[in-house]
């Protein structure tokens, strides 16, 4: 938990450790999100953002739902990450068009996960190309 959200200054933490943040388009509520982020998983945030920027540069970004979402302006998202009690999960929403598959499965035909572990060593190789995939795919409306 952020010192910000224990002395209740800051976001509030939903079950999972997940940050409470207002919805909002552009980087800035993106980076309140990550910056909520409860401990280890603030790094993992940051990474994601990170690569998902240099991958797709001109990503645009928002919160909704709690949650990270990247797409392209007016085109639709592509991808979110969320926190949950043992994992940052990010959901690739045309992931099943991916090659090769992310590894975990949704009960949405398309959608598919990729759960981070804190102890996990993140392999950007194959995270990116499936960025870069989806990016490429037509985006979720929502």
């Amino acid at each position: 938990m952020t010192d910000r959200a224990k002395n209740g200054t800051g976001p509030k933490l939903l079950s999972g450790g997940n940050p409470q943040i207002p919805k909002g388009e552009g980087d800035g509520p993106v980076r309140d999100y990550i910056a909520a982020m409860p401990g280890w998983k603030r790094e993992v945030g940051q990474r994601l953002d990170d690569l998902i920027v240099r991958t797709v540069p001109e990503v645009h970004k928002a919160v909704k739902w709690n949650q990270p979402f990247y797409g392209h302006q007016g085109e639709g998202w592509f991808l979110s990450f969320r926190c949950f009690t043992k994992y940052v999960q990010v959901q690739f929403l045309r992931g099943a068009r991916l090659d090769p598959v992310p590894p975990k499965p949704s009960k949405h035909e398309e959608v598919r996960y990729l759960d981070i572990r804190e102890d996990d060593v993140l392999d950007e190789i194959p995270l990116r190309s499936w960025i870069e995939q989806a990016s490429e795919l037509p985006g979720e409306r929502m």
